[in-house]
């Protein structure tokens, strides 16, 4: 009889110890993003709330940030595992160093999508600038010297023949301060995203006088991890890019159909994925339908794009001359990745 309830008892903890191994294949792979909830980041917010991450076994606790460096810096310091934001100077010389690797891409501009605009003071306007070509010899607010809007000035002057010094840089820290500063006329010009830009010429406060996509189309910015990460949790990473992809894609379809005018048409579940990034950004859905950026479905990057980046920001002495672009891009997560260098 005692023999008999032992044999029960060495059966039931042999069944354990066989339904363990299944238990622990099944438990979700835990993993940490860095971002700011800023519309461009939707693939984290829908992959997130759709359950692309949960289908592929992960449990993603997302980590918002004010700026685009720490979303970088905590990447490198391990605090987490994936980083997406723009790219500026700070995250090449961080990436040059060997601790991030580009993955995939995140937002991008685009011809015929509006995202940043060049937006003129009225003052300025009033005093004859009304076009990208009349921008020498007038002062200009950017964020911070090495920020995306530094470089996308950078790269309107290479394209236009003017020397970036022939206008007058105003870092003014952030976005509110550079609106602020355009509609009282403390400078002559500026960048803003869409929303803020269309804004002020409705209310008459300044003039949008060009658009980035239609002067220089360039990926603003990425999906990164450490090469740490990369090299001891690749399933992970493969599972992570997967998921953004078809979040990608759900994007794609609700917000990138354009009719035969050339009119974007909001797809099926527009109004579903509208309510996640609204939930995420706090942005009301009438301001996130005009300032939508062009987010490629399928993850792919425009790597030349980002070659030309390092390099410009190494004319410019921002980025160390040791940074070889090569050496900070992963493009084995994501197939047919755009423009590759011969």
């Amino acid at each position: 009889m005692i023999a008999r309830r032992w044999l029960g008892f060495g059966a039931i903890a042999a069944m354990a110890a066989l339904a363990l191994p299944a238990l622990t294949a099944n438990a979700a792979d835990k993993v940490s993003v860095s971002a700011l909830t800023f519309v461009s980041s939707a693939p984290l917010f829908i992959a997130q709330d759709r359950g692309h991450f949960a289908k592929e076994g992960l449990e993603v606790e997302i980590k918002f940030f004010a700026a685009a460096q720490p979303v970088a810096v905590a990447v490198t310091s391990g605090d987490v595992d994936f980083g997406t934001t723009g790219l500026t100077a700070g995250f090449f010389n961080l990436a040059g160093k060997g601790t991030i690797k580009i993955i995939c891409a995140q937002s991008r501009e685009e011809k015929g999508w509006e995202f940043n605009a060049y937006v003129a003071s009225n003052q300025a306007y009033a005093q004859g600038l009304t076009g990208l070509d009349k921008l020498v010899g007038k002062s200009f607010g950017i964020s911070t010297v090495g920020s995306s809007h530094h470089y996308m000035l950078g790269k309107l002057a290479e394209k236009r023949g003017f020397g970036i010094d022939q206008v007058k840089l105003a870092p003014l820290q952030s976005v509110p301060n550079m609106i602020a500063a355009v509609k009282s006329g403390q400078v002559d010009a500026t960048l803003l995203p869409a929303q803020y830009a269309n804004d002020l010429q409705a209310k008459g406060e300044a003039k949008v006088i060009g658009w980035v996509h239609d002067e220089t189309p360039w990926q603003l910015g990425a999906v990164f991890a450490s090469p740490k990460t990369i090299a001891e949790r690749r399933p992970v990473v493969e599972k992570f890019v997967r998921a953004w992809v078809a979040a990608a894609a759900e994007y794609d379809a609700a917000f990138q159909k354009r009719d035969a005018q050339g009119k974007r048409v909001f797809g099926p579940g527009s109004d579903e994925l509208m309510a996640i990034i609204t939930k995420y950004t706090k942005t009301p859905p009438e301001v996130i339908k005009v300032s939508l950026p062009y987010i490629d479905p399928q993850g792919r990057l425009l790597v030349r794009d980002l070659y030309d980046q390092v390099r410009w920001y190494q004319g410019q002495k921002m980025v160390d001359a040791t940074v070889d672009a090569k050496d900070i891009v992963d493009l084995s997560f994501v197939k047919g990745h755009l423009d590759l260098p011969k």
